[in-house]
């Protein structure tokens, strides 16, 4: 227990300090890995085989599977055209093209994950504002914000969703009914707040109103209007089998790997080579690396062993528990990244289960918290890094550092908002706890 506790903290330290050393998370995450295997295979707790067994093959298919679809769809020039089309209808009202901008964020983080809606929706607000000749900070800050709040709403808009469905067997449907309602009040309660904190900026009149027959409109259309619908096809059919996946006994995975077939037999003259392009290898090698090492440590009996120390809290007072991991668990996806933290709970909780303890509040906290919790500092998720990195190029090509999204900035105006939503989260699980308590069918 010792040495398998000691890998795993040696390895959350260098996936922690990525900033610091210049590793990529990743690489650290494969040491730490092949540490375990090594550390396991000499005490006899663990070895390459029970590794093989200990990744979530679910979650990895799954995510590879999503990004494949949404690497054929980008070139379609869809999303731009949807952004265009709500730039228009904004009429250069700023705070309607925030909100109308966020919407659309928050909807397509429902069945896509946070990171690939930045990555979507990143470029087109800097095309928007610079079009409008306003400041693309409060819509960037806000895309942020509301991707990684919708992808709580979903098993499959976020990566620690993903993981806590997958290990609990908690089915689409389940997840967006007990999720939907808290997403939907921290979505309106981001916006109000975005309201106030951007008074003076969304105050200002744009030197430009996009109109119908702007310049702008020339800029944004259609690259391949065929292909674009015959993805959203596809994506459609996708919502309906994970509705039903329960029903039909399939496996998420088997989802998207269907409407991946799918979507390249109807284009077929879409190339392999093009549909996989943009699947973040790292990402999955990360996951891949953070199921083996944890399993390592599951399998050494650590786990167990903290489980111990939780029980007497968790059966003397389970809603203060809740409460509890739910801030706990934002507070530090706030300082580091949700998925270790993510990893490192679940079989903290199965073991819980697993000894007749009741913690199903406790799942659903873990979900909200790592979820919102991501909004509190710009490395709160890899969405917030990778806004933050397009404001920062933005401000060296316009030689303007204002437009740069700074740790200071973001403690301003984005902090503010995660604690506003946190609020909201912990009153709803207050009032509604029954609800959060009701056992998990099928987990």
């Amino acid at each position: 227990m010792l040495n398998s506790g000691i890998v795993l903290i040696a390895t959350f330290v260098g996936i922690f300090t990525e900033n610091l050393h210049g590793y990529h998370r990743a690489k650290f995450a494969m040491l730490g890995a092949l540490s375990m295997i090594i550390v396991g295979q000499f005490y006899g707790f663990y070895d390459s085989t029970l590794a093989v067994r200990a990744v979530d093959w679910n979650v990895v298919f799954l995510l590879g599977c999503m990004m494949s679809i949404v690497s054929i769809m980008i070139p379609t020039g869809g999303f731009h055209a949807m952004a265009n089309h709500m730039a228009r209808i904004s009429k250069g009202r700023q705070y309607l093209l925030l909100v109308l901008l966020g919407s659309a964020v928050t909807g397509l983080s429902l069945i896509l994950d946070n990171v690939t809606t930045v990555v979507i929706f990143g470029p087109l607000i800097i095309l928007i504002a610079r079009s409008m000749k306003i400041s693309p900070i409060p819509f960037l800050l806000a895309a942020a914000l509301l991707s990684d709040t919708g992808g709580v709403a979903t098993l499959i808009g976020d990566p620690p969703n993903l993981m806590i469905g997958s290990a609990k067997d908690i089915d689409f449907n389940t997840f967006l009914y007990h999720m939907a309602g808290i997403v939907f009040v921290a979505w309106i309660s981001i916006l109000i707040a975005l309201r106030f904190l951007f008074h003076k900026e969304l105050a200002t009149k744009p030197e430009l109103t996009v109109a119908p027959d702007a310049e702008f409109t020339e800029k944004v259309r259609y690259v391949d209007r065929k292909l674009w619908y015959q993805s959203l096809f596809v994506l459609a059919v996708m919502v309906v089998l994970f509705v039903i996946h329960h029903q039909i006994h399939w496996e998420p995975w088997m989802v998207s790997v269907t409407g991946l077939t799918l979507l390249l037999f109807i284009a077929r003259k879409v190339e392999m080579d093009h549909a996989m392009e943009d699947v973040e290898i790292p990402l999955l090698i990360f996951f891949i690396s953070l199921f083996i090492m944890v399993g390592g440590v599951e399998h050494s009996g650590f786990l167990r062993y903290l489980g111990h120390f939780i029980i007497p809290f968790v059966q003397h007072d389970l809603l203060t528990a809740t409460l509890v991991l739910l801030w706990f668990a934002a507070i530090l996806s706030a300082a580091i990244d949700n998925i270790p933290f993510t990893a490192a709970m679940i079989p903290i909780l199965i073991g819980l289960e697993q000894q007749g303890i009741n913690v199903t509040p406790l799942w659903w906290a873990l979900a909200v918290g790592v979820g919102m919790g991501g909004n509190g500092t710009h490395i709160g998720s890899t969405a917030n890094v990778y806004i933050v990195t397009i404001s920062e190029r933005l401000a060296k090509q316009e030689n303007d550092p204002s437009l740069a999204i700074t740790p200071g900035l973001w403690f301003r105006k984005g902090t503010p908002a995660m604690l506003v939503t946190l609020v909201m989260s912990s009153l709803a699980f207050y009032f509604f706890f029954d609800f959060f308590n009701t056992p998990i069918a099928g987990g």
